[in-house]
C-alpha cells in the first residue's frame, strides 16, 4: 500500500512540474509577441510634419468695449449763496455760449453794494478837497515867504494818502459787483442741458454750502469722446495714425468710424491699460454721451516677427513651447506669444530663421526624443 502511495506523489510531481513548463512557455511566447508588436508599432509610426520657420506679419484686430461721453461736460454751481429768482432753460435745452441760464437773487449783496457805492462818492469826495488844497498851497508857495515847505509837504502827503483810499474804495466797489455778477449764471461753451436739480426759489450756493447738487449740467453732445482702455500687450502697436470702427447696442447694424486722436502716454497703474481716445462728430445727435460701443481696433504687425501654425506651439502648464528639430532629435523652446489671428500664432524666443519646427507639436514628443520628420512648406 506504501508503495502505491509514493508512485501516486511522484506521478503528481511530474505533472506539475509539466504544467509549470507549458505556463511558463505560454508567458514567454506572450512576452515575445508583445515585445515583435512594439517593435512593430515603432517602426510602423509615421513621420512627423515640419516647416522651415519665416518671418511675415501677422495683421489683427482688438475687440474692447468702450465708453462714449461728452467732449466737454461741466456742472454749474451758484458762486455765492442765493435764491434761484428765475429759470430759463431745462433739460434738453441746447444753448449757446454766453446765454443767461439762471438769475439768483442775494438782498444782502446789494445792501453790500449800495455801501460800497456810498464810501466811494465820499472817498472821491475827500481826494478832491485834498488835492484841491495841496494845488492851492501849491501856487501860494511860488511867493517867497508865503507857505512853508513842510506845510506844503503835509498837503502832498495827505492827497496822496487820500488817492490811496479812493484806489481802495474803488477796488471794494469792483468785488461786490462782481459777486453781484455771480447772480447770474451763464453758458461757457455749447451744448445741451442734461440735467436740472432746482426750481425757482430753491437756496443755492458752492458745493457743500446750500447745494449738494449742482444746479445745472451742460454737456457739448454734437462732438464726443470715444473712449477705450488697450492692454498692455498691445499698446505699442497703437498711434495717431490708426482709425476704428465701432458699434452700439441701440444701432446694431450701424458701423461708426473715428480716428484715434489721443493716447495717454502711460498704463493705468491698476488696469495695466493705455487710455486712448477718439473723436466722434455728432452733428445729427445719433450717439448719446453714456452709451458702451464695442469698438474694433486694427492692429498692424511687424513684417520682422515669426509666424507660426497655432499647432505649432504647445501650451504647456509652465511656458509654451515650440518644438523644433536638430538632427533628426527633438529640442523643446520656450517661446512667448503674441497675437493671434486665422489659425496663425505670432512667436518670440530663442529661435532663428528656417529653423525646423514640428507643424502639430505635443508633449508626447519628448525632449531629445529621436524623431522621424519629412518637411512641407
Amino acid at each position: 500500500m506504501k508503495w502505491l502511495l509514493k508512485f501516486i506523489d511522484v506521478k503528481s510531481s511530474i505533472a506539475f512540474i509539466i504544467f509549470a513548463s507549458v505556463i511558463q512557455s505560454c508567458s514567454s511566447s506572450s512576452a515575445k509577441d508583445e515585445a515583435k508588436e512594439k517593435k512593430k508599432e515603432v517602426v510602423e509610426a509615421p513621420a512627423l510634419e515640419t516647416f522651415n520657420l519665416k518671418s511675415g506679419q501677422l495683421n489683427s484686430s482688438l475687440q474692447v468695449p468702450g465708453e462714449l461721453v461728452s467732449y466737454q461736460q461741466v456742472d454749474l454751481y451758484a458762486k455765492v449763496s442765493s435764491f434761484i429768482k428765475k429759470l430759463y432753460v431745462d433739460v434738453g435745452s441746447e444753448v449757446k455760449t454766453g446765454q443767461l441760464l439762471a438769475v439768483m437773487e442775494a438782498p444782502e449783496i446789494n445792501s453790500q453794494l449800495s455801501a460800497a457805492e456810498s464810501k466811494l462818492k465820499s472817498q472821491e469826495a475827500v481826494y478832491i478837497s485834498s488835492k484841491a488844497t495841496y494845488n492851492r498851497l501849491l501856487e501860494t508857495s511860488k511867493t517867497p515867504g508865503t507857505i512853508s515847505p513842510n506845510d506844503l509837504d503835509i498837503a502832498l502827503a495827505k492827497q496822496n494818502s487820500d488817492l490811496a483810499q479812493l484806489d481802495a474804495a474803488k477796488a471794494s466797489y469792483r468785488e461786490i459787483t462782481d459777486t453781484k455778477n455771480y447772480l447770474e449764471i451763464r453758458a461757457p461753451f455749447n451744448g445741451v442741458i442734461s440735467a436740472r436739480n432746482v426750481s425757482a426759489g430753491a437756496y443755492v450756493g458752492p458745493a457743500g454750502k446750500g447745494s449738494d447738487l449742482p444746479i445745472f449740467t451742460l454737456q457739448e453732445q454734437k462732438k464726443l469722446r470715444l473712449v477705450i482702455s488697450v492692454p498692455e500687450a498691445y499698446a505699442s502697436y497703437l498711434n495717431e495714425k490708426n482709425q476704428v470702427s465701432f458699434t452700439v447696442k441701440g444701432m446694431p447694424n450701424q458701423i461708426f468710424k473715428a480716428k484715434v486722436s489721443r493716447l495717454a502716454g502711460a498704463l493705468d497703474l491698476r488696469l495695466r491699460s493705455q487710455r486712448t481716445e477718439m473723436d466722434v462728430i455728432n452733428d445729427n445727435k445719433k450717439l448719446l454721451p453714456g452709451m458702451v460701443a464695442e469698438v474694433s481696433v486694427p492692429l498692424d504687425g511687424n513684417a520682422n516677427t515669426f509666424i507660426v501654425p497655432k499647432t505649432a506651439v504647445v501650451n504647456s502648464t509652465i511656458k509654451p513651447f515650440v518644438i523644433k528639430v536638430v538632427n533628426n532629435k527633438a529640442q523643446w523652446v520656450n517661446v512667448q506669444l503674441g497675437r493671434t489671428a486665422d489659425n496663425k500664432q505670432e512667436i518670440f524666443g530663442n529661435i532663428t530663421l528656417n529653423d525646423t519646427l514640428i507643424k502639430t507639436a505635443t508633449e508626447e514628443i519628448r525632449d531629445g526624443a529621436d524623431v522621424k520628420t519629412v518637411l512641407k512648406n
